[in-house]
């Protein structure tokens, strides 16, 4: 068998997320069907980098696949991309070695999270931006936001149902700006991992920290009493994306 790695994009609107579900529609299961038509009817299993949930979109979620035979990169990439639904795009294709794994390589994340603060909304981008409509203190939140970056156990900003028990994660890069051109909130995010809807928790407290109804030092509460009640609420995901993933070799 030889192994390919996969950046794929994708618009998360009508997904109920990447991983394959059982009644609803799934970029895993998409990836999956086209596959198999491409290997001749045989199955093929794909294995992704994380885990977006509904709504979520990615511009650079890795996958990697098993094919039986080697295959010409771009024609492979040119294949998946025209036969994939006109919601996800293949951005690149190569072979690796078979000890690739989109999921346990060692890498780092980075998602970005879009807050339209526009009275009114835009109503073109509103399955692409949160709407916040309220009044924000961009230098609040760019002091609470410092608070966020380092190694910490992220407990307090991790939705229930996790099943992950080790909730220590390091975060390397953590800012907020305003978008000159649509004006938007932009957050961005890196780190080596991130919990359960973790950084739709980390917006939610920090819009509401921008808005005064929490104090700056918040985020600091969190996450010395890993309390998740003293946290904001989840932000919706409309405005997340997976913007890139860097692997260590």
């Amino acid at each position: 068998m030889v192994r390919y790695k996969a950046i794929i994009s994708y618009d998360g609107t009508l997904f109920a997320g990447f991983q394959r579900q059982t009644k609803e529609r799934s970029v895993q299961e998409e990836l999956e069907k086209t596959l198999q038509r491409l290997n001749s009817g045989f199955p093929v299993k794909v294995h992704g980098a994380g885990r977006t949930d509904s709504g979520v979109h990615a511009y650079g979620q890795v996958i990697h696949f098993d094919l039986p035979q080697v295959r010409d990169e771009e024609k492979l990439r040119f294949g998946l991309d025209t036969q994939l639904p006109e919601d996800i795009d293949v951005v690149s294709v190569e072979q690796v070695t078979d000890d690739f794994h989109a999921r346990y390589h060692k890498h780092s994340k980075t998602y970005e999270f879009l807050v339209d603060i526009g009275r009114p909304k835009n109503p073109m981008m509103r399955a692409y931006a949160t709407h916040y409509p309220y009044p924000i203190d961009l230098a609040a939140m760019r002091e609470a936001i410092k608070d966020l970056v380092g190694t910490h156990d992220f407990t307090g900003f991790t939705a229930s149902g996790s099943s992950v028990t080790n909730k220590v994660r390091t975060i390397t890069k953590a800012e907020v700006m305003v978008d000159a051109k649509t004006g938007f909130l932009v957050f961005t995010f890196t780190g080596n991992g991130f919990l359960y809807k973790q950084v739709r928790n980390m917006v939610g407290t920090l819009l509401k920290i921008g808005n005064g109804r929490m104090p700056v030092n918040q985020v600091r509460t969190v996450l010395e009493t890993k309390d998740r009640n003293l946290a904001g609420p989840t932000a919706a995901g409309n405005g997340l994306y997976l913007k890139e993933i860097i692997y260590d070799d």
